[in-house]
């Protein structure tokens, strides 16, 4: 009951801020089909299909849910040196990490892939809609926008959503929700 719930708080969260023609999200059968196989990031977590997760949820069950959707894993590993504390890592082809502390979810990033890695995932998008290589205009115009100040680390911005993000060559080219192990 409590994945439906919350899968209906994403769905909602996905209206806000897209265009006119994209904020329906009546259940039709081709909606629902889209869904059962996507992905949609959030500032409070992630949904995987039907089933949402937020921040805190176990290991486990979100990687089982993501590797239905985009496949196992490419590489996991841990990164001692973060300001936070170790931080477990998960990448799936597609250009999806998720962040984990103690067997719990507590951020993703969603980057343009580097050079060798596989084509960004299709069916991964921002809740909303946003999705990566989006163009500088378009993510200006989502709710609460404003670049980061002094950042050390190129054009960075912040949503009122809890995202964040870089901005490259006048285009999204990462997202990013809760914890993350950026040096700054």
């Amino acid at each position: 009951m409590r994945s439906a719930i919350l899968a209906g708080a994403m769905l909602a969260l996905a209206a806000c801020g897209s265009e006119p023609e994209e904020a329906s999200l009546e259940e039709t059968p081709a909606r629902q089909a889209i869904e059962a196989d996507a992905v949609r990031l959030s500032g409070e977590g992630l949904a995987v299909g039907g089933e949402a997760f937020f921040f805190n949820a176990g290991r486990n069950e979100v990687e089982t849910a993501l590797a239905k959707v985009l496949g196992e894993p490419s590489r996991s590993d841990t990164n001692t040196e973060c300001g936070a504390g170790p931080i477990d890592f998960t990448d799936f082809d597609g250009g999806l990490t998720l962040h984990f502390q103690e067997a719990g979810l507590v951020g993703w990033n969603w980057h343009l892939p580097y050079e060798g890695d596989a084509p960004t995932a299709e069916n991964v998008a921002l809740a909303g809609g946003e999705i990566l290589g989006a163009s500088r205009a378009s993510v200006e115009g989502r709710e609460g926008f404003a670049l980061v100040e002094g950042s050390t680390l190129g054009e960075e911005f912040v949503l009122a959503s809890g995202v964040g993000g870089f901005i490259e060559d006048g285009e999204v080219a990462m997202l990013h929700a809760g914890t993350q192990c950026f040096l700054r």
